[in-house]
């Protein structure tokens, strides 16, 4: 049974989450137009226990299900997309990762301080020129003795210049091999040979850290090979389910903010002698915000519901980020045009949320790349095979 109403313990996290993120949009609103991050945000998301909500308590999480995941994207992306970021990142497709793929010595060691909101952590699989065709990443790890040791470089990785903990793929066999020699391995920031840059100049997410990250000679223990050798796509792509999850979710969040800094100017804004949300031409950019709006936020509860469940998910996760980000994308346009030339200045955030839900159409799979999934699904080209691990269900089970 399909149930829509959200839980108490769902509306209270809805409630703390709107108020923490209300209280600090001044100082994202600052940040954003300095081109500046401030990792001490991040590290106040770790003590309100953001960090590891859908992680199970016995790794230092709070045990929420996946629909509260949803809950807190959506509330922190009504304020600014980097505050969602970190929960994509060092959640979605980070911590949530090692609970599915990592063994009891990595999670321990990793997953808990992480949980904890004590340690930050990233995802590192795009490279200059590996993006959507991750299959075709050209960094490289070889073993020597009781270590890999890694060279290469990772692009556009949000975290990179401030995460502790960073999950990276790299080729452990023959470029032949195709995806079957990419593997996954878990580094820290202080291993020698290790280091990133900040990207600058972004058209969004200004407040955020997206950076660059570079291996030259850098040593993994061995120990830190996350899942088997030759199994580093199949866990990137699982990753990415969650990943894209929390974007959707995200999204939804800053198209009902767009929507309602749209109603209350149009409500409020005179011409030709009344509120132009009288006019039937603002109407209608109304309705179809909630139309989208509506149809996003459903099928995003769909792919929360399957992980609750504990069934594959990939083709609705996959579904739902696209509708998502399309819609937000749409949504700031159209509050925009409501605005008029005010919404092209900061003084109103409408060009802020026009400028950040552009990014969410090319990052954790593009526009183009979830067409192709869908259309592949549709025509039966594309079926899912069995993972050797898979995502827990909510309840978590006890020997998750």
């Amino acid at each position: 049974m399909i149930d829509f109403e959200l839980t108490e313990e769902h509306k209270i996290l809805r409630d703390s989450v709107r108020q923490w993120a209300e209280g600090v949009k001044d100082r994202i609103v600052e940040l954003d137009r300095k081109h500046e991050t401030d990792p001490e945000i991040l590290y106040d998301m770790g003590r309100q226990g953001f960090l590891g909500i859908c992680i199970p308590e016995k790794y230092g999480g709070a045990g929420m299900d996946y629909i509260s995941l949803a809950i807190l994207c959506e509330e922190l992306e009504r304020v600014d997309t980097s505050l969602r970021v970190p929960i994509s990142v060092h959640v979605g497709l980070n911590s949530l990762t090692l609970l599915q793929w990592a063994n009891e010595e990595q999670k321990q060691k990793y997953l808990i301080p992480q949980a904890e909101g004590k340690k930050l952590a990233a995802f590192g699989l795009t490279e200059p020129n590996a993006g959507s065709d991750a299959k075709n990443i050209q960094t490289t790890a070889v073993k020597e003795g009781d270590y890999y040791i890694i060279n290469g470089s990772k692009a556009w990785i949000s975290l990179g210049d401030t995460a502790d903990h960073i999950i990276i793929f790299a080729r452990t066999g023959p470029k032949e091999l195709g995806h079957k020699s990419i593997s996954a391995f878990i580094i820290e920031r202080g291993y020698k040979g290790f280091s990133s840059q900040k990207i600058k100049g972004k058209l969004g997410v200004r407040a955020g850290d997206t950076s660059m990250m570079y291996f030259h000679d850098m040593a993994v223990p061995a120990e830190n090979l996350l899942g088997e050798e030759g199994e580093g796509f199949k866990i990137a792509m699982s990753a990415l389910d969650n990943g894209r999850y929390t974007v959707g979710a995200g999204s939804v969040g800053l198209a009902k903010a767009a929507m309602d800094e749209a109603i209350n100017y149009a409500k409020t804004r005179i011409a030709f002698g009344k509120p132009i949300a009288e006019f039937q031409l603002i109407q209608q950019k109304i309705a179809y915000m909630v139309r989208g709006i509506e149809s996003a936020e459903l099928l995003i509860w769909k792919a929360g519901w399957m992980k609750n469940k504990g069934y594959r998910n990939t083709k609705e996760t996959s579904l739902a980020k696209w509708h998502a980000t399309d819609i937000a994308m749409e949504v700031a346009d159209m509050a925009l045009q409501i605005f008029g030339a005010y919404g092209y200045s900061d003084e109103y955030p409408i060009e802020r949320f026009f400028r950040n839900a552009r990014g969410a159409r090319i990052y954790e799979g593009t526009a183009e790349i979830h067409q192709l999934i869908q259309a592949s699904y549709a025509l039966g080209y594309r079926k899912d095979k069995p993972l050797r691990k898979e995502l827990p269900p909510w309840p978590f089970p006890d020997d998750v």
